[in-house]
C-alpha cells in the first residue's frame, strides 16, 4: 500500500506538473494487481511554496524591524514576542513570556494605556494608539507607542491581543522640547511690550501680539485679515503700496514711522521694522516689530513748539528793545515839529495861505506820532490803563464801522456770544485789534470777494490746550476773525508778526499792524494764533484771559477845557531843541517858565528857592541824574511840590512807579499842546485839593 507518492511529470504540451499517487496491491487467486488514485497537486504545491516564502519574508521583516510585535492572552501573559525584543529591551523572547505588566513602570500616564487595553478585551473593539513607559533590563526607561487589535475565535470571543510597539522616546523628547520652545516663544510673543506682527504680501495682518492689540485698541479677531492701510489717514493709505509694500518686496527690508488711527479715533505713531521672509517650503510673508512712540513724538513736538515759541519771544523782545530805542530818539525829533506846528496853527489867521500847509504838516506829524505809539505798543513799552470790560459792545461798534467801509462783495457774519465774560483790557486797543484784523481780511478778499466771520466765545483751556508756554490754564475770551481770501503761504506765516514785514503791495500797509496787535495782546497777558493755507483763507484767534468774579466798570472820558494859567513852572530837558519848544508852548499857554538842560542845575535852582515854583516838568532820560531821581530829590526838599514827568521810552518808568515816587503826573512823548495843557491843569488842581 502506498499513499501520497509524489511524482513530477511533463504533460503532452510540455508543462511541468506534480502529482500524488494513492493506491494498494490486491492478491486474487494467486495473482497480484494494483489499484489507486492519481491527484494533480501542482497548484497546491505552488501555493504552499508561496506561503512559505511569504512567511520567511515576514519573519525577516519582524526580526529586523525597529518595532516589537507581540501577542498576549486575556490575562496579559505574552505568548509571542518578536526576536528583536532583546535588542530593544535587553530581554530574550523567553524572558518576556510572562505578564507584560511586570515590565511597566509606575508612571501614572500608564494607567490610561492599561485602561484602553482592558476596554479592547471586554468590547472586542480596536482602541486608538496609546503610550506606555517600560523598564529595560538595564534599568533605564523607554516610552513606547502601542497599536493593538483584539483577536477573536470563531464565536467572536476575544482570546488574545496582538499588536506592535514602537520606541517614541526620542520623538517625544523632541516634541516636548518643541512644545517648550513654542511656549517660550508664545510667552515672549504675548508678553513683550513691543508690537509684533506678520502680514501677507498685501499688507494684511495674519498674526498680531497682545501689545499690538492694546496699542490699536482692537481685539485680535478685529485685526486679523485687515490691511494695515485701513487704519491710516485716508490721504496716506493710497501710498501704502508704493511707499511700503513695493520697497519691502524689492529690498526685503523696510523701516520708518507712520501714523495709524486707533479704535477711539486718536492718533497712534508707530516706529516699525519689517522684513520679507521667504521660507523654503511655503508662501513668503512679512514679519515685523514696532513700537508705540506716540508719547515720545508728541513730547518732542511739544518741546520743539516750546523752543520755537521761546525763540520767537526772544526775537520779539530783541526787536522790541531796538524799536523802543528808535522810538525814543524819534520822539525827540518829532516833538518840536508837532509843538511848533500846533503853535503856528493857533497864531496864523484862518485866511492865511499857510494854514492849509500847516494843517498838512500837523496831520503828517500826528501820523508819525501814531506810528511811534504803535512801535512802543509792539515793544510793550507804552504805559496803558487796562480796565475791566466786556468785548461785545466794542466788537459791535467796530462791525458797524467795518460794514460801512467794506464793499458788499464781502459777506460779513457775526457770532458774538453774550455770555462771554469780563476781561481786563484797553477799549481803544481792542478796537484797534478788530479793525486791523478785519482790514487784513478785507485786503485778502478785495479782488474776488468772499466771506468774513467774526466770532466771540468763552473757552476753557486746560494744561494740554494752552498755546504758548507763558499762558496759564483757565477761562479765555476767544475772538475769531476768519476770511475766505488768498491765505498766507506756509513759508512766511512765521514772520507775519515781525515789525515792518508785509506781503501787501506798496501803499497798502506798513508791516506794523500785526506786530502791534501782537504787542497789545501780550500786554493783556493773552496770545494770538493764526491758521492759514494758501488759497484757502485765514483764521486769527485772539485769546484774552477772563477775569472771574469781577464786575464791569463803565468809565466815561470827559474833555478837559483847553486852557493855560499863570503858575510858575520849572522845566527840565537835556535836549535843547525840545526844551526850547516846550518853553514856548508853555509860554503860549501864559505860564511863567524857568528852563534848564541840566538836571543838576535844575536841582540847585530849586534848592535855592523851593517856594518859587508851583510845578516841575522834567524829562525822564537825562545824563548825570535821571528824571525819577531828580524828582525824588525835589520831593525831599519840598514834599508837596507837584511834578509832571515826560518820557518817550517807558521801560524804566510807568504810571504806577511815578505815583509810588510821589510824582503827580506822567506823559508820553511826543506831547501835543492840548494834552500838555490838560495834564498841567489836572496836576495843579489835584494838588490844591
Amino acid at each position: 500500500m502506498f499513499n501520497g507518492l509524489a511524482i513530477r511529470g511533463i504533460k503532452k504540451n510540455g508543462e511541468m506538473i506534480r502529482v500524488e499517487i494513492y493506491g494498494s496491491s490486491i492478491f486474487y487467486r494467486g495473482s497480484t494487481s494494483v489499484t489507486g488514485t492519481i491527484l494533480d497537486v501542482t497548484k497546491q504545491r505552488l501555493a504552499e511554496g508561496a506561503l512559505r516564502k511569504n512567511e520567511e519574508q515576514l519573519r525577516t521583516i519582524i526580526e529586523h524591524s525597529n518595532e516589537l510585535f507581540y501577542i498576549h492572552d486575556t490575562k496579559h501573559v505574552l505568548t509571542y514576542i518578536s526576536i528583536n525584543v532583546e535588542a530593544i529591551l535587553g530581554y530574550t523572547p523567553e524572558e518576556m513570556k510572562r505578564k507584560w505588566t511586570g515590565f511597566a513602570t509606575d508612571n501614572p500616564n500608564n494607567l490610561k494605556g492599561i485602561g484602553l487595553k482592558e476596554t479592547a478585551i471586554k468590547t472586542g473593539k480596536r482602541q486608538k494608539p496609546y503610550l506606555l513607559e517600560l523598564e529595560k533590563k538595564d534599568g533605564t526607561f523607554v516610552l513606547f507607542e502601542f497599536d493593538e487589535s483584539p483577536v477573536k475565535d470563531v464565536t467572536g470571543k476575544v482570546v488574545a491581543i496582538s499588536g506592535a510597539a514602537r520606541d517614541v522616546t526620542l520623538k517625544k523628547q523632541t516634541e516636548n522640547k518643541l512644545i517648550k520652545s513654542e511656549q517660550r516663544f508664545r510667552d515672549l510673543f504675548n508678553g513683550i511690550t513691543d508690537i509684533i506682527y506678520t502680514q501677507d504680501l498685501k499688507g494684511c495682518f495674519t498674526s498680531v501680539n497682545p501689545a499690538l492689540c492694546k496699542a490699536f485698541g482692537y481685539e485680535e479677531d478685529e485685526l486679523i485679515g485687515r490691511c494695515s492701510a485701513e487704519f491710516m489717514k485716508p490721504e496716506i493709505a493710497p501710498n501704502f503700496i508704493k511707499e511700503y509694500l513695493e520697497p519691502l518686496k524689492k529690498f526685503r527690508y523696510h523701516e520708518g514711522t507712520t501714523i495709524y488711527f486707533k479704535k477711539n479715533k486718536k492718533k497712534l505713531y508707530v516706529e516699525y521694522k519689517s522684513v520679507l521672509i521667504q521660507p523654503e517650503n511655503g508662501e513668503p510673508f512679512i514679519s515685523g516689530t514696532g513700537r508705540d512712540v506716540t508719547e515720545r513724538i508728541l513730547s518732542e513736538r511739544k518741546v520743539a513748539k516750546l523752543l520755537k515759541q521761546v525763540t520767537q519771544s526772544q526775537k520779539m523782545e530783541t526787536i522790541g528793545t531796538l524799536a523802543g530805542g528808535i522810538a525814543h530818539d524819534f520822539n525827540n525829533i518829532l516833538f518840536p515839529i508837532l509843538g511848533y506846528t500846533e503853535m503856528l496853527l493857533a497864531d496864523v489867521p484862518e485866511d492865511s495861505p499857510f494854514k492849509k500847509s500847516l494843517h498838512k504838516i500837523y496831520t503828517g506829524a500826528l501820523r508819525a506820532k501814531n506810528l511811534v505809539k504803535q512801535i512802543l505798543t509792539f515793544s510793550r513799552q507804552e504805559s496803558v490803563e487796562l480796565k475791566l470790560m466786556k468785548m461785545q459792545p466794542i466788537i459791535k461798534e467796530a462791525l458797524k464801522l467795518i460794514r460801512s467801509t467794506i464793499p458788499t462783495t464781502i459777506d460779513i457774519k457775526q457770532d458774538i456770544k453774550t455770555d462771554c465774560g469780563i476781561i481786563k483790557a484797553d477799549p481803544t486797543q481792542i478796537h484797534q485789534i478788530i479793525l486791523n484784523l478785519t482790514t487784513n481780511a478785507y485786503h485778502a478778499m478785495e479782488d474776488n470777494g468772499g466771506g468774513m466771520r467774526i466770532g466771540l466765545k468763552e473757552v476753557e483751556l486746560g494744561e494740554d490746550d494752552i498755546i504758548t508756554h507763558d499762558m496759564a490754564p483757565g477761562a479765555y475770551a476767544c475772538l475769531t476773525i476768519a476770511d475766505t481770501g488768498t491765505g498766507i503761504d506756509k513759508y512766511v506765516i512765521d514772520k507775519i508778526f515781525d515789525p515792518f514785514f508785509t506781503t501787501k503791495e506798496q501803499g497798502k500797509g506798513t508791516g506794523m499792524g500785526l506786530s502791534v496787535i501782537h504787542g497789545i495782546v501780550k500786554t493783556m497777558k493773552g496770545t494770538i494764533k493764526v491758521y492759514s493755507e494758501s488759497g484757502k483763507g485765514t483764521k486769527f484767534y485772539v485769546y484774552l484771559p477772563i477775569i472771574k468774579n469781577a464786575s464791569e466798570k463803565q468809565t466815561s472820558l470827559t474833555k478837559t477845557p483847553y486852557q493855560g494859567g499863570t503858575e510858575r513852572i520849572l522845566l527840565v530837558d537835556d535836549d535843547e531843541e525840545v526844551l526850547t519848544m516846550e518853553k514856548k508852548m508853555l509860554e503860549h499857554l501864559e505860564y511863567q517858565v524857568t528852563s534848564h538842560t541840566s538836571s543838576i542845575e535844575a536841582l540847585e535852582a530849586f534848592r535855592a528857592s523851593p517856594d518859587r515854583f508851583d510845578l516841575v516838568i522834567t524829562d525822564m532820560a537825562m545824563p548825570n541824574m535821571s528824571g525819577d531821581k531828580l524828582s525824588a530829590e525835589l520831593i525831599k526838599i519840598r514834599p508837596d511840590i507837584p511834578i509832571l514827568i515826560c518820557t518817550g521810552f517807558s521801560e524804566n518808568m510807568s504810571k504806577e512807579k511815578a505815583e509810588f515816587l510821589g510824582i503827580k503826573g506822567f506823559l508820553m512823548k511826543p506831547i501835543i499842546m492840548k494834552d500838555l495843557a490838560k495834564k498841567i491843569r489836572e496836576v495843579l488842581e489835584a494838588n490844591n485839593k
